[in-house]
């Protein structure tokens, strides 16, 4: 009887999971976002007075990176012997170097906090880290994810290709495109909302 109440809780805890990291992670890219200008040579000086901002957001990555891998283990516990060991391996690997360039954005950004020292090449480092590294190892952990979705009747048709067209966007665009990298927290709301409306 353990084993089966434990797995009817693994979906709830995979959806709070998400809903926190969706959440997390989204407003500490608006905060990055609006208090640093992209990395270009105008755009060298920091506001000051939006220095605030970069000290919320580098508090609350951490957190976003550990709801992220509750969110990874939940999911995969929910699927269980059933995952196929190819796209799981994909779905770990993904999920893991996407949490490690996170974290080195946030601390590459935070260089900027640094009172005497120019923070144009810990900016530019982190926007590149951020947009065209992290959000493509994204890409590739919400394609796997889709993917397990889909083949175990986990997520319907219409999320599958909801994810498979968020993967499409990070993987393409993304890095070219200003605040594209919301697209990602979007999508795991999305899923966790599923989650949690799903009756076990």
């Amino acid at each position: 009887m353990e084993p089966t109440t434990e797995r009817l809780r693994t979906p709830r805890a995979a959806g709070l999971a998400g809903v926190g990291f969706a959440l997390l992670l989204a407003t500490a890219i608006v905060l990055v976002r609006t208090a640093l200008p992209s990395g270009n040579a105008a755009d060298a000086e920091i506001d000051p007075g939006r220095r605030w901002a970069v000290r919320v957001a580098l508090e609350i990555v951490p957190f976003a990176g550990i709801f992220f891998l509750w969110f990874m283990g939940a999911l995969r516990a929910h699927t269980g012997e059933a995952e196929d060991k190819f796209v799981a391996t994909v779905f770990l690997g993904s999920g893991f170097v996407f949490a490690a360039t996170l974290f080195v954005a946030a601390g590459a950004a935070g260089t900027v906090l640094a009172e005497n020292t120019p923070s144009d090449f810990g900016r530019h480092y982190a926007y590149t880290i951020l947009a065209t590294y992290s959000m493509r190892m994204a890409a590739v952990f919400v394609f796997a994810t889709s993917t397990i979705g889909r083949r175990l009747g986990v997520f319907p048709r219409p999320l599958a290709v909801f994810g498979t067209v968020v993967a499409l966007v990070l993987i393409v665009i993304g890095s070219g495109v200003p605040w594209s990298e919301l697209v990602f927290p979007a999508w795991a709301l999305v899923i966790s909302v599923h989650i949690l409306r799903r009756r076990p």
